[in-house]
């Protein structure tokens, strides 16, 4: 199997463009990918703030849940 020599500096610029085109395409797609790991950004310090606190009850968690503080 015959290998290439291929400039690496080709290959960085060929994916910047795709990268860019890819982004400028789809960019609905990437919106909703990059909400999806804020969300589990989000979702992971809630976790990990719940684990420094105290309990609470479910009766509490729904009030807050509903805006009732």
């Amino acid at each position: 199997m015959r290998q290439a020599n291929i400039d690496a500096n080709i290959v960085k610029k060929m994916l910047k463009e795709a990268l860019a085109e890819a982004l400028h395409e789809e960019r609905e797609l990437f919106h909703e990918l990059f909400l999806e790991v804020l969300e589990d950004f989000a979702l992971g310090e809630a976790i990990r703030e719940g684990l420094e606190t105290g309990r609470t009850t479910r009766d509490r968690v729904f009030s807050v849940l509903e805006g009732q503080s």
